[in-house]
C-alpha cells in the first residue's frame, strides 16, 4: 500500500532498534541529521519522511553500527526508495481519502492507509459505533458534537468520506467482525430517530456474507473487552512477495491515537476477542436484538 508499506515500515523498525541499542535520543538523532524529532519518529514509524541518503549514512555512524548492519540498512533503504518512486509513477503516491485531509485529524490519516490495505478488521466498540459501520445521521450528530463550529459544506465532505469508506464493505475483499457492548445500541447521538435509523442501517449491514455483528449484553458481567477498551485489530493479506505486513491494533481517544504492533500486544488482543466472542449473542440473536429495540424506540 502506499505511504506504510512492508519495506518501509521493516526499515524504521531496523533503524528504532539501532537507535535504542546506541542509547541516543530522538532529540539527539534529530540534531544529528537537522530534522525535529517527531520526523525521526516518522522514520521509525515506517511513515513517509523527507530523509536523504546521506542523512540516512550520518544516523548509522551516530548508532556506531558494523559493517554488517550498515549493508543491511542500505539495502532495506534502497527497497524504500525504489518503492515510493513506484508508488509516484503509478499514481498511488496519495491515498484517495487525502482529499478530504483538511477536515479529519492528522493521525487518522495513517489509519486510513491501514483499513484501505486490510483484508481482516476486527472492531471492538465499547460506546459508539464503529466509523465503518455509521449511519449518515449518526455520523452528523457526532461531528456537531466533536466540531460544533463545522461548516456545512466541511461536514457533508466528512459524510462523504464515511460513505467511501463504508463502499469497502461492499467487496468481500475486506472481512469485518465487529463486536459491540450492548451500549453502544444504548446512546442516541442525535436522538431517538437517528438511533432507529441506525440500528436499521447496522441490520442491514449484517446480512452481509464478509460483515459479522456481535453485541456483548450487559449481564455477561466482566468481560476482557471491559479491560482492553475499544479498539480496532487490522490484518494484512500476503504481498506477491509472500512477506505479510504486521498486524495493526488501532486506538483512538480524545488527543490521538496508538498504533500498537508488538507480537506480545497483539497476542494479548487476540486472546481478549476470543474472550469476547465467547460471551457475544451469536450473529443471528444480535440482528434480532437490534431489530427489536428499533421497534421499540420508533413505537
Amino acid at each position: 500500500m502506499a505511504g506504510s508499506t512492508i519495506p518501509r515500515r521493516g526499515f524504521g523498525r531496523f533503524l528504532h532498534a539501532l537507535r535504542e541499542r546506541a542509547q541516543k535520543s530522538l532529540l539527539v538523532a534529530g540534531l544529528e541529521i537537522d530534522v525535529s524529532p517527531p520526523t525521526v519518529m516518522r522514520l521509525e514509524d515506517g511513515l513517509p519522511s523527507k530523509i536523504s541518503t546521506p542523512q540516512i549514512e550520518k544516523l548509522l555512524d551516530l548508532y556506531r553500527v558494523t559493517p554488517t548492519e550498515r549493508a543491511e540498512a542500505l539495502g532495506m533503504w534502497e527497497v524504500v526508495k525504489r518503492q515510493a518512486k513506484l508508488a509516484k509513477v503509478q499514481g498511488r503516491s496519495k491515498g484517495w481519502w487525502q482529499g478530504y485531509s483538511d477536515v479529519y485529524k492528522t493521525y487518522f490519516d495513517h489509519y486510513l492507509r491501514l483499513e484501505a490495505a486490510a483484508a481482516h478488521m476486527t472492531s471492538h466498540q465499547l460506546v459508539l459505533m464503529p466509523g465503518i459501520l455509521q449511519s449518515p445521521g449518526y455520523r452528523r450528530a457526532l461531528i456537531h458534537a466533536t466540531v460544533p463550529g463545522m461548516s456545512a459544506v466541511d461536514t457533508e465532505r466528512l459524510l462523504e468520506l464515511a460513505a467511501r469508506r463504508q463502499q469497502r464493505l461492499m467487496d468481500e475483499d475486506l472481512n469485518l467482525v465487529a463486536l459491540l457492548s450492548e451500549s453502544v445500541l444504548l446512546h442516541q447521538p442525535g436522538g431517538t430517530r437517528v438511533l432507529v435509523d441506525q440500528l436499521r442501517h447496522l441490520a442491514e449491514i449484517s446480512e452481509r456474507p464478509n460483515v459479522s455483528i456481535r453485541v456483548v449484553r450487559h449481564e455477561v458481567g466482566t468481560y476482557p473487552g471491559l479491560v482492553v477498551q475499544s479498539f480496532t485489530l487490522l490484518d494484512f493479506p500476503p504481498m506477491a512477495s509472500k512477506l505479510v505486513e504486521p498486524p495493526v491494533v488501532y486506538a483512538e481517544g480524545a488527543e490521538g491515537a496508538l498504533y500498537l504492533e508488538r507480537d506480545d500486544v497483539i497476542d494479548r488482543y487476540r486472546r481478549a476477542i476470543s474472550g469476547m466472542q465467547a460471551v457475544a449473542l451469536s450473529e443471528e440473536s444480535t440482528r434480532d436484538l437490534v431489530l427489536r429495540m428499533s421497534k421499540e424506540y420508533s413505537a
